[in-house]
């Protein structure tokens, strides 16, 4: 059961990845990156897909990581590019709503993440 939380996060991670590769305005849309009429710009739709393999390669690694020093190296990982995204959106996004946004969300995601790593990992030690 003590890995069962950072899968379930790693499936929500996963998921989302997915989503922005898919559907690259699912992140545009909020972070400002989007036209008037909604679609992405080519650069945009680009490097948001980039960001939707590595999230979702992180989350299925979170998923399906046996050892627990491989979950926790995942996991590590999806916290580092989430507060590393919190800092650049947070900082680089051209409007300052937007900025405050996705730098809450991705900062928000990293914390769970970290919560949740290291409350797997407090579980297996008791």
């Amino acid at each position: 059961m003590e890995a069962g939380l950072v899968r379930w996060v790693g499936a929500a991670t996963a998921a989302y990845g997915v989503g922005v590769l898919v559907r690259p305005a699912l992140m545009a849309r909020p972070c400002g990156l989007g036209d008037e009429d909604g679609s992405v710009p080519a650069p945009a739709a680009l490097l948001i897909r980039a960001m939707g393999v590595r999230d979702a390669a992180i989350g299925l690694a979170m998923m399906a990581a046996k050892d627990r020093s491989v979950r926790q190296a995942a996991t590590a990982c999806r916290v580092v590019a989430d507060l590393g995204d919190a800092v650049l959106f947070g900082t680089q996004l051209p409007d300052p709503a937007a900025r405050r946004k996705a730098a809450a969300v991705a900062g928000g995601w990293g914390a769970l993440c970290a919560v949740v790593g290291l409350a797997s990992d407090r579980a297996r030690v008791r």
